[in-house]
């Protein structure tokens, strides 16, 4: 066993070794024996790591000052928390952003709209391509231009909840080729210069906002009246159909 392990000095093994062991080397056993002095192999790279021998690096953690109360503790009478009141009293003391009962500064602060605020309005409604960017995808003429043959180019790779978001076609940006579009929506610039293009444009229709089955038959109900009321004007020979209210709802 003396050949195995060179035995050291305390001090030596404390200042002279290369591992990264942050714990109190004073605590650390001989695997062998209790009484044997600490071999300097246990010191080395590969410690073995337990329970009763890891600690925190010496002095980074210091015993809090132990708050007496009278004279006798040193700290004077009322140990620095003052004569009396809530935060002399042990227990919690006062919550976090409390200012004594005025309007805290959480709720003086004015609100934001969009995402900052937590709200969806500021969430993008679809994944909007501009026709910059499908000039230089290299579509040839006639082809389709939809959210699948744009993810086959590599255009776009929507990803989380953009994945579920349907196409806007954007009008930045020229096309030098006539191409068939399908998307939910296009901008008025974008619309323009495609049908100037001579490109065949289809809106693909979006899902339906649910109501409730009364407003629906509300709805269905005055649906049903104004285009009798129209189906009379056009037998009667009248020249303009009835004006319809603007929301039926």
């Amino acid at each position: 066993m003396a050949s195995i392990f060179s035995l050291a000095s305390p001090s030596s093994l404390l200042t002279n070794h290369s591992s990264n062991f942050k714990g109190n080397v004073r605590t650390l056993k001989s695997s062998t024996s209790s009484s044997s002095p600490i071999p300097s192999a246990v010191v080395s790279s590969n410690v073995r790591y337990r329970l009763d021998n890891l600690g925190p690096q010496p002095g980074s953690r210091k015993k809090a000052k132990r708050k007496g109360r009278g004279h006798a503790a040193g700290q004077g009478g009322s140990c620095g928390f003052g004569m009396r009141g809530q935060k002399s009293r042990s227990g919690p003391g006062v919550r976090r952003g409390f200012e004594g009962g005025q309007m805290p500064l959480y709720r003086r602060l004015p609100k934001l709209r969009g995402i900052a605020g937590g709200m969806h309005a500021g969430l993008s409604k679809f994944v909007p391509v501009n026709l910059k960017d499908i000039e230089t995808a290299g579509f040839e003429e006639g082809e389709e231009v939809s959210l699948e043959s744009l993810k086959e180019k590599g255009l776009i790779n929507p990803s989380g909840r953009e994945r579920r978001l349907p196409l806007k076609i954007l009008g930045d940006g020229e096309l030098s080729v006539k191409l068939n579009f399908k998307a939910r929506a296009f901008s008025a610039q974008a619309k323009e210069k495609l049908e100037a293009a001579g490109c065949s444009l289809t809106v693909l229709p979006g899902r339906k906002k649910w109501v409730k089955p009364s407003v629906a038959k509300n709805i269905a109900r005055a649906d049903e009246y104004f285009a009798k009321k129209r189906a009379a004007a056009a037998a009667a020979g009248g020249g303009e159909s009835p004006e319809t209210p603007s929301s039926t709802a």
